[in-house]
């Protein structure tokens, strides 16, 4: 199970995210950062735990304003042991082949599912499975065809993103079990370690992680605990 923290960028700051609410986005404020530069909030992840992979959302390329590439071409070279997963919307593809980069594409940048089609196959891609409550976002057919699917699928669910209402265990369970050998991330509403738990109990291969990392909720012991767990193929137990 691999914990990814993630980065909101929009004009070169990290914004708070809340409820997939975009425009209600702000600076973050962190106790592991000084300031909401995308360099120094990456350098206080790491100083929580040696992270192997970062989730970059550019905030401003996916809502068609712009785009970050200058600042995340920064981090790739600042940080040059991390592998860094990059959802630009309809510009994700503009990174494929980049060293250390993963290209996501969101389904709700997706016009149908035929523009997935000639990335399928790619190791470098990862689709993100998008959802606002229980409404799909993006083409039918690419939700209900898991034969469409890369190897690597995020299960993100917006509304829960930053509100502390925990995982929607049951959607991604099931998208687990129609997945086949891909690998399964789960996105959105992680509080805590119990949640982590849960999640790998349920098959997920990771989760992308940002409020409970802020907010101290995830501690350093949890990260290095989970990590050794798994390492050792044993389940994890919390005290």
């Amino acid at each position: 199970m691999q914990i990814i923290p993630v980065i909101d960028i929009r004009n070169g700051a990290v914004m708070r995210a809340r409820a997939g609410d975009r425009d209600s986005y702000s600076p973050i404020a962190s106790a592991l950062a000084a300031t909401s530069a995308p360099a120094d909030v990456v350098a206080g992840f790491l100083t929580l735990h040696p992270f192997e992979r970062i989730y970059i959302a550019d905030l401003d390329a996916i809502q068609g304003s712009g785009d970050n590439r200058r600042e995340i071409g920064a981090l790739t070279e600042r940080f040059p042991a991390l592998r860094v997963m990059v959802d630009a919307g309809a510009k994700s593809c503009d990174w494929r082949g980049a060293a250390r980069v993963d290209c996501v594409i969101g389904s709700e940048s997706l016009r149908d599912s035929q523009s997935l089609h000639a990335a399928t196959h790619d190791p470098n891609v990862v689709l993100s499975l998008d959802f606002r409550d229980d409404v799909f976002l993006g083409p039918d057919a690419l939700h209900e065809c898991p034969k469409l699917w890369p190897s690597q699928v995020i299960v993100m669910t917006l509304t829960r993103v930053g509100v502390s209402a925990g995982p929607d265990f049951a959607r991604i369970s099931q998208i687990v079990a129609r997945a086949g050998d891909r690998r399964v991330f789960a996105a959105g509403g992680v509080r805590d370690a119990d949640d982590l738990e849960r999640l790998e109990a349920i098959g997920a291969a990771g989760a992308l992680v940002a409020t409970a990392l802020h907010d101290g909720a995830l501690t350093s012991a949890d990260l290095d605990r989970f990590t050794s767990a798994h390492k050792k193929g044993s389940p994890l137990r919390l005290p």
